[in-house]
């Protein structure tokens, strides 16, 4: 897997410069091209999944079990929990940004309560189903090398991500499912067996009545900012049929440019032994 570096003497859009963050050509390259190894290698996944945070699984049977198989195959031992897999079928969509899987979502099933969902899924697969005509092509970013350049590029937005409380799901408070109880966490943490969580989602908002809300709501503009920039010098590729883009969803943040035509993939979070 490679790190690419912006084209010499890129810039960033104009709209997207901050007063203290400012993308550069200098900038430790934050992205991600994943490395292609065929399934029947899985054990070779393994050490660019752990060095980078991010492998393509080639060969796989498109299929919700072919899913299942390959975050066995993928974690071993390690898989602790499997999510429902979720099918993402549109004809056109738009663009989507830079983001982390995390959704809390416990149902009641026959008076049991059963979790579909968890704030700290730490690996998700997407599996393509079916390529776009046009457009769909997928983005990774690397959230450590963003993070540890805010602290010299931008300390008050680092300052922010590792040290400020927010409600992680509050912006999402009027969906079905989601918990009256404020998600408070930060957007920076580490688990008990010291893995660090970046964490990237449009559902934070500020606690509730909290004093320094007007400095937070500048803090995710800024961030949001950053980060649209950001995925500006991301290199671009493709997912053919078959194909599962396996991520540490704690370290990758992914995206994909808007599409023209069908497109589908399944996507499956789990947890592994690893996560908080």
């Amino acid at each position: 897997m490679d790190f690419l570096p912006a084209a010499a003497g890129q810039t960033v859009p104009e709209q997207s410069k901050g007063p203290s963050f400012m993308l550069t050509a200098q900038q430790p390259a934050s992205g991600v091209v994943p490395a292609r190894i065929h399934v029947t290698d899985r054990l070779e996944a393994a050490p660019p999944l752990a060095a980078d945070g991010a492998v393509v699984l080639t060969g796989v049977e498109p299929s919700g079990d072919g899913l299942v198989l390959a975050a066995a195959a993928v974690l071993g031992e390690r898989l602790q929990q499997v999510f429902p897999h979720r099918l993402r079928a549109s004809d056109g969509s738009n663009f989507v940004h830079l983001h982390a899987d995390s959704f809390d979502f416990v149902v009641n099933v026959g008076g049991v309560e059963q979790r579909r969902r968890d704030p700290d899924e730490d690996y998700v697969l997407i599996q393509c189903i079916r390529q776009s005509d046009s457009g769909g092509d997928t983005f990774v970013a690397d959230a450590y090398r963003f993070v540890d350049h805010c602290a010299t590029a931008d300390p008050e937005l680092w300052d922010f991500l590792t040290r400020g409380d927010v409600d992680l799901y509050g912006a999402w408070s009027g969906l079905r499912g989601m918990p009256a109880t404020p998600f408070v966490g930060r957007h920076v943490e580490y688990t008990r067996a010291g893995r660090r969580i970046v964490r990237r989602g449009d559902g934070v908002a500020p606690l509730h009545r909290d004093p320094d809300t007007e400095h937070t709501q500048r803090m995710l503009a800024r961030l949001e900012e950053a980060v649209h920039a950001l995925e500006e010098t991301l290199p671009r590729f493709r997912l053919d049929e078959g194909e599962i883009l396996v991520l540490d969803n704690y370290r990758c943040w992914h995206g994909r440019e808007a599409h023209t035509g069908d497109r589908a993939v399944r996507i499956l979070t789990v947890r592994s032994s690893d996560a908080r």
